[in-house]
């Protein structure tokens, strides 16, 4: 079985604004539990906003193969995320070094 990694760059949306704490709160642990729920776990959380206008923050989360990401991503839609945060991502495998 090959390890997946996605790195990922996010910014929220105004509707995660529109949100109070709680329900932010909320909202996050679901998204951490459907990880979870996968196998997935987060490798890296980042905060970039004070780098870069673009994106709020980035990270890299490791999935144990390819159908724990899909079955995330289906988790992450049943959840309405993306209404909340525009993201872009990179799927990948280890790199092995070379002989």
């Amino acid at each position: 079985m090959t390890k997946i990694y996605k790195s990922f760059q996010y910014r929220f949306k105004e509707s995660w604004y529109q949100l109070s704490q709680e329900e932010r709160r909320a909202l996050v642990a679901k998204v951490v539990n459907a990880l979870e729920s996968v196998g997935g776990k987060s490798i890296l959380m980042c905060h970039s906003g004070w780098s870069t206008e673009e994106w709020l923050g980035f990270g890299v989360g490791e999935y144990p193969d390819i159908e724990a990401v899909q079955t995330h991503t289906r988790l992450l839609h049943e959840l309405n995320w993306f209404r909340y945060l525009e993201s872009r991502s990179i799927l990948g495998t280890e790199a092995q070094p070379q002989s």
